[in-house]
């Protein structure tokens, strides 16, 4: 299939050649010849990236979407693609140079309905007769049509100056903003808006503008930053709609992860119950300036009243159940997500995934209503299980690879999933779980980047398991250069992960992209140190209030194991480099390595603490990770070593050349920290250099700013460790 012909109408990305010093536009098309078996930074943005997908109501076709980048245009071109179940006859539905987001199937599967330029549209399952549904004057972000397809919700942005007050109308070019309360801004934006859902009608003449759900409600629905239109879920009959909500502002919304599950009924038009808490339930009184860790209800008012996370319900089939993920305790947002069944006739609740101690990272019901398949990661990967109502839990899938979603695709028999690792982007999967066998046979279904991978020599993948310092046994991830030579030594990365509770799992990344290191022939190491799920609750926890503890020995533990036992390590030649809690971890190891290391990079990185505690948008998090407000006299232990242990304290033992990166966008860890760290290397008289993205936020997203991104990353190794 020649993509620059299905391309051609569409925004143009693509170019017959690439390497290094070539930054010019590509196509995501089968006839591209890279120059090098090497991955480059421009080869990895040549790559389609495969995202939402849903199988038809039969099972026997499934439509999906792609996005590809431009470098040249400095954007992203979503399309969408149709293809038969087993992967055959492959067309994209896409035709025009806007993007197309959001496919789902309606009229039993005859007809697609999608997203473009904020309006929902609808086509044949073959791309034909296209015909615009909504003519909404504010545009909509997401929409879910009922089972019955008589109404739809619509998810739409609403003005907000509840904290950030509207300026006056006699000044129409004032840039200033009055801010009376928290949360002021929220990841990368000022809050001006929040998103509410809508219930429309659908017609023959099309969608009205609906009815606000949440009218007068000055929160939000979908959650922010990252909610989106899988907090909502409609009853079977059409009736009802559950959706997930944090109903609260200011500082009580700074402080708490307190999100809970409402019940809408449409016939009334109200929200007839909060199915997380009791109907006596009083809101305890909380200081926000402490650990949410001691001021908590017990572990059984929390199993009846749900004070964390409580988001994406879903609807059994038969409508007697509804299921969502849960945390169980307020300010943590690490907290284990558990799968909690609610019974609507007897007002119950029970959690069916608690004989596995991880993570339910998404679900799926069964048609039958009682069994449901869910995503978890154990010892670095993540995989398919499934439960049922009584919590029998088994493993559907294994291998060391990361399953991304999970959704039926006829009735259950057969499932389709998204599955990735650290050598392969996303693709789509058909898992059969009905086997008898004890793992499931993963059949790969697309192949969207498999042009690419065929003319790349990537590096191998190895596991290793050592003791750490208090006897335990930790995993590491051992990434082996392209072309490896097992007679060479060669200069090794230790990866610091983020989080600082996620998985250092299967993961595939556009900018912590394991094969690209290995392209440039580093050994990483990436240990699952303390700290991260996948290990059971108590290796999660043991980090919280202890950042540069344990977690910190379990990091020097793998680069020293790694030195002792792996010939082709360089420990004359090693770095260590990461992002976030990873950042973090770098600016702490920068004091306390002991020569170690040639050279740092950290990216989006805590520097001072202090200063980090009253700075976040996120007050929970730091609440719960540093335990008190530093200025408050009566410090807790924990507390107490958080702040002695920051960073910012220790640059006079900083002798080591550093790369500092951060976004000016980044509201969690705000700029300053990075050029913080800066600022004091080149006092100290350190080499640095700092590379700031005014544009960009936690992430880099950006193409241009990726590939700028990649080439200062190596540039700085290259010239420490070769």
């Amino acid at each position: 299939m020649n993509k620059a012909i299905m391309l051609a109408t569409a925004l143009a990305i693509g170019c017959s050649s690439i390497d290094a010093q070539e930054a010019t536009d590509f196509i995501g098309k089968s006839d591209i010849k890279l120059t090098s078996d090497l991955m480059t930074p421009e080869a990895l943005w040549a790559m389609g990236r495969i995202g939402g997908h849903q199988a038809s109501p039969d099972g026997k076709k499934i439509v999906y979407q792609v996005s590809y980048y431009s470098v040249k245009e400095n954007k992203s071109h979503t399309v969408i693609y149709v293809m038969d179940a087993n992967g055959k006859n492959n067309k994209m539905l896409t035709t025009g140079n806007k993007s197309e987001t959001d496919a789902v199937w309606i009229n039993n599967g005859e007809k697609i309905a999608y997203l473009c330029d904020g309006q929902i549209w609808t086509m044949n399952a073959d791309g034909t007769d296209r015909k615009q549904l909504s003519n909404d004057k504010t545009g909509i972000d997401g929409f879910i049509f009922s089972p019955d397809e008589k109404k739809v919700i619509l998810i739409k942005q609403l003005p907000y100056h509840g904290i950030i007050k509207k300026n006056p109308s006699d000044l129409p070019k004032a840039t200033g903003m009055l801010i009376t309360d928290m949360n002021y801004r929220h990841w990368d934006e000022y809050v001006k808006s929040i998103p509410h859902p809508f219930v429309a009608d659908v017609t023959t003449n099309g969608i009205s503008e609906g009815k606000d759900i949440m009218e007068g409600e000055p929160y939000e629905c979908p959650t922010k930053p990252f909610g989106g239109i899988e907090q909502l879920a409609w009853s079977p009959d059409s009736k009802e709609i559950a959706y997930s909500s944090r109903k609260k502002t200011g500082v009580q919304y700074a402080i708490s992860t307190d999100v809970d599950i409402y019940l809408y009924n449409v016939e009334t038009g109200k929200t007839v119950a909060n199915l997380c808490k009791q109907t006596n339930y009083q809101e305890p009184a909380i200081n926000p300036t402490k650990s949410m860790k001691y001021q908590a209800v017990n572990s059984e008012e929390n199993l009846k009243n749900n004070p964390g996370y409580d988001v994406n319900p879903q609807f059994s089939p038969d409508g007697k159940y509804i299921a969502w993920q849960s945390m169980a305790r307020n300010g943590y947002e690490s907290d284990r997500n558990r799968l909690c069944i609610y019974e609507l006739a007897t007002d119950t609740k029970k959690y069916v995934t608690e004989s596995l101690d991880t993570n339910v990272d998404a679900f799926c019901w069964s048609s039958d209503s009682e069994t449901l398949y869910f995503l978890g990661v154990w010892h670095g990967c993540e995989n398919i299980y499934q439960t049922n109502l009584t919590g029998e839990v088994k493993q559907l899938t294994d291998g060391w690879y990361d399953y991304g979603s999970v959704q039926l695709l006829n009735d259950g028999n057969k499932l389709l999933a998204e599955r990735h690792s650290m050598s392969q982007a996303s693709e789509l999967f058909v898992i059969n779980p009905n086997k008898k066998e004890k793992q499931s046979k993963a059949e790969q279904i697309t192949f969207e980047n498999k042009h690419l991978y065929d003319q790349m020599t990537f590096g191998k993948i190895q596991q290793r398991w050592v003791k750490t310092t208090d006897g335990k046994d930790m995993l590491y991830w051992i990434v082996l250069p392209a072309h490896f030579d097992e007679n060479k030594k060669y200069p090794t990365l230790l990866f610091c992960e983020g989080g600082p509770q996620s998985p250092v799992s299967q993961f595939w990344s556009y900018r912590w992209n394991m094969q690209i290191m290995a392209a440039n022939g580093y050994v990483v190491i990436a240990p699952n140190r303390r700290g991260l799920p996948g290990f059971g609750s108590e290796w999660n926890e043991q980090i919280s209030g202890d950042w540069t503890g344990q977690c910190m020995k379990d990091y020097l533990t793998a680069i020293d194991d790694a030195c002792e036992n792996l010939p082709f390590v360089d420990k004359d030649r090693l770095g260590a480099v990461g992002a976030s809690f990873g950042g973090f971890s770098v600016y702490y190891l920068a004091g306390h390595h002991d020569k170690r290391f040639k050279c740092f990079i950290a990216h989006d990185g805590a520097f001072n603490l202090e200063s980090m505690y009253a700075d976040t948008e996120e007050a929970w998090f730091s609440n719960w990770e540093y335990e008190d407000a530093y200025w408050n006299k009566d410090l807790s232990e924990n507390a107490r070593r958080t702040y002695a242990n920051s960073p910012h304290k220790f640059i006079d033992k900083w002798d080591t050349p550093i790369l500092c990166i951060h976004g000016e966008k980044d509201y969690r860890i705000n700029a300053n920290q990075g050029m913080g760290a800066f600022n004091a290397a080149r006092m100290r008289g350190i080499p640095a250099e700092l590379l700031l993205f005014p544009d960009e936020n936690h992430w880099v997203l950006k193409p241009q700013n990726g590939i700028l991104w990649q080439r200062t990353f190596f540039n700085w190794l290259d010239k420490w460790l070769k």
